[in-house]
């Protein structure tokens, strides 16, 4: 027996210049019920989420609340309804408290009774169970309970619907714990929550229903119980799902005399990387496989020199070279596209041409910019290559899709024209759609002869793109998986022998 129906959307249009971003939708929230609503950049996912909030105004359709009719003019009014959103970035002020996080803005009095905000926000903190003080700096929480506490202020308004805008997609598989422990505390309450996040392995954890968009259209809504994983992602690419059953990994041709490209031999890093041997071949993809934490993106920054190598040498070509930074890396023709996007990749305030040149420029030298035609020129040969979705080369890198700024990353590097390229995780937090065009981006390089290492959490992913797994365990190798009938279930039977069987032939 179905619950009772919180929020009810019929035939939602919402129409910008050139596109119909929504086309007669349906959607339906119920009470204590954690709804995924799914599909593609470009979907519809954030427009439907802002004409329920208010941030825009429906050209056409009904929404009602509990029954009623509403018309939001506003976020503050949704807020003031019930509706609470909670972003991917997270929009609180580090060096405040925990506490004047939670009730900044909420009060109209000009006098502010600290005693009495800091044991209301230690009593809901309690209930909810957040590890949190209210008197603690907000910078000095986890991502996770950063996440926890912007909940906790949508929830502590009188939060019937809470929505939560790819909450997971900085937190590690520990945090992402703690939020979905949350999220079923708030769901026994009686909140309805509408989940967004392109982890299909969290949506069958922790939702109860899915609702898939394709295109702006309906596609339809379904009982997680009742969809499995491939017919989720065969609704939400429609005829693209072909795409992934094509990709054939490329298997380059190394015989025991050809001298590797490059080769790590007993490197060791700050970051506690124990020393490993490690080399790649011309056209070769591999890739570091392991669990969280077992030293796979360690490991590729330590070859960088992202961390400080504590010991051990690189060769290129069988040639001993000195690598001791990454600008050292960058002029041997080593790219490096780090895990975190936002951190470490992209420089928001930055243009899309900005960030496609960057690393050339560094190359080359401040001191001898490019001109405006070079840049331009530069910029429009790889959003065309790459199928950049971006209005303008001039458009700030900030404004794009999660997918279309690794595009840019990824731009950025193949302008230097390098003969090894590290990638990791470079289809977190993006679309299925745009992940099957990396993988088939990264197979067509192998081709070409570039040698590259691939790293993801989603193994099936490194099963279709690479040649060899090397398989980590504890922040060391513990052995090598090849061949073309490889599982998931041999690296995790591998990683838990801990190096018995080293080779899968």
């Amino acid at each position: 027996m179905l619950s009772e129906t919180i929020l009810e959307m019929k035939d939602i249009s919402k129409s910008f210049p050139g596109v119909k971003a929504l086309d007669s939708v349906d959607f339906k929230l119920r009470k204590s019920e954690i709804h995924a609503l799914m599909g593609e950049n470009g979907a519809g996912k954030s427009t439907l989420i802002k004409v329920i909030t208010g941030v825009y105004e429906k050209d056409a359709g009904l929404i009602t609340l509990q029954g009623e009719p509403i018309h939001f003019k506003s976020p503050q009014e949704a807020q003031n309804k019930g509706i609470g959103t909670v972003y991917q970035e997270i929009m609180l002020c580090p060096n405040l408290t925990v506490a004047e996080n939670m009730y900044i803005g909420r009060s109209h009095s000009p006098i502010v009774n600290w005693k009495q905000m800091n044991e209301q926000a230690a009593r809901l903190l309690q209930s909810l169970g957040i590890p949190a003080s209210p008197i603690q700096e907000l910078a000095s929480c986890s991502l996770a309970v950063q996440q926890m506490i912007a909940i906790a202020r949508a929830v502590d308004m009188d939060c019937k619907i809470l929505i939560l805008d790819e909450p997971t997609s900085s937190l590690d598989e520990d945090e992402v714990h703690k939020l979905f422990e949350l999220m079923r505390e708030l769901k026994a309450r009686g909140v309805g929550i509408i989940f967004i996040t392109h982890f299909l392995e969290q949506v069958y954890e922790i939702s109860d229903m899915i609702t898939v968009l394709r295109n702006g259209k309906l596609i339809g809504e379904y009982e997680t119980s009742s969809l499995s994983q491939i017919e989720l992602i065969s609704k939400m690419l429609g005829n693209e799902l072909e795409d992934i059953t094509k990709i054939k990994k490329y298997e380059p041709h190394v015989s025991d005399t050809t001298i590797p490209v490059l080769e790590a031999v007993g490197i060791s890093s700050v970051a506690g990387v124990r020393p490993f041997d490690f080399a790649i071949h011309k056209g070769e993809v591999n890739g570091f496989a392991g669990l969280l934490g077992s030293g796979r993106s360690e490991s590729v920054r330590a070859i960088f020199s992202a961390d400080k190598v504590t010991g051990g040498e690189i060769r290129m070509h069988g040639k001993k070279v000195k690598i001791r930074s990454p600008l050292h890396a960058m002029k041997h023709r080593i790219g490096y596209l780090p895990e975190d996007r936002k951190g470490d990749g992209i420089i928001e305030d930055l243009s899309v041409r900005d960030n496609i040149i960057l690393t050339l420029q560094v190359l080359k030298g401040f001191f001898k910019p490019f001109s405006w035609k070079q840049a331009e020129a530069f910029a429009e040969e790889y959003i065309k290559k790459l199928n950049i979705k971006t209005p303008t080369s001039n458009t700030p890198i900030k404004s794009l899709s999660g997918g279309n700024q690794q595009k840019v990353i990824l731009a950025r590097w193949l302008l230097t024209n390098p003969e090894y390229l590290i990638l990791d995780e470079p289809t977190r937090g993006i679309d299925v759609g745009t992940k099957v065009e990396i993988q088939k981006l990264v197979i067509k390089l192998a081709a070409s002869g570039m040698s590259l290492t691939f790293i993801s959490s989603e193994i099936d992913e490194m099963l279709r793109t690479c040649s060899r797994l090397i398989v980590m365990k504890d922040r060391q190798i513990v052995g090598e998986l090849r061949g073309t009938d490889l599982s998931e279930n041999d690296v995790m039977n591998m990683i838990a022998q801990g190096g018995e069987n080293v080779c899968a032939q």
